[in-house]
């Protein structure tokens, strides 16, 4: 069947997530003086929020914590690894992280250049985990946007990746089947199965060359390498 449509994760496979998040970052670090309150090390800050906005994001998509606890919950855990007990201080720092990551506008390689590519040739659309208002704002800022006909946000949907109902609820929204559509993303369990679960063919965007044995469509190391499968 011929390929019409074409969904993009956004986080990660198109929008430098890592980078991006670690400017924010050290950014608060500066902001808020945090080395006076004794997170003395800015990379052991950053490496120890990495590791429990992980583990927190994980549980926001079992739908087990909220939003609201997920934004301030991971910088209070940060700070008590420090010494650090002061869920006001938490609060701020989730405030700061919301407003600034967004705005950064760094993308992963190829991005733009995939997307022209694609763009002549396909209905593009976002299917992302990510918050609603702050997705729209990456996508803005780091001028995405105009290459999108469709963004589909969990949030919106009240559906995350890899339910079948934010798939289902995509193919509906772009008025295509799933075997006309490809998904292209990072995450494994979350994109790529999750799309295939609904009949979607899949593109993993594997930079990192992790070893796995899911059997997939398609796999590329580098987004450029798409022009050899679309």
């Amino acid at each position: 069947m011929k390929i019409t449509d074409i969904f993009f994760d956004l986080d990660r496979t198109l929008w430098d997530f890592d980078r991006n998040s670690h400017k924010a970052l050290m950014y608060i670090y500066q902001e808020f003086n945090l080395n006076i309150k004794g997170v003395i090390d800015i990379d052991a800050f950053i490496a120890s929020y990495t590791v429990h906005n992980e583990k927190l994001w994980a549980l926001y998509r079992e739908n087990r914590i909220s939003k609201e606890l997920l934004r301030s919950e991971r910088f209070h855990l940060t700070l008590s690894d420090f010494g650090i007990d002061d869920n006001n201080l938490s609060i701020q720092l989730g405030d700061a992280y919301v407003s600034r990551c967004p705005l950064q506008t760094l993308l992963c390689p190829y991005s733009i250049e995939i997307l022209e590519y694609l763009n002549k040739r396909y209905n593009l659309h976002i299917i992302t985990n990510g918050f609603e208002e702050v997705q729209h704002i990456k996508l803005e800022a780091s001028g995405l946007s105009s290459f999108f006909l469709n963004i589909i946000t969990s949030e919106k949907v009240d559906a995350k990746k890899p339910d079948p109902m934010i798939f289902e609820y995509a193919l509906k929204l772009a008025k295509v089947k799933a075997e006309n559509s490809i998904m292209i993303g990072d995450d494994l369990p979350v994109d790529i199965i999750g799309a295939k679960s609904v009949g979607i063919r899949q593109i993993y965007f594997n930079p990192n060359k992790k070893d796995h044995n899911e059997i997939i469509d398609y796999e590329v190391s580098s987004l450029i390498e798409i022009k050899e499968i679309l």
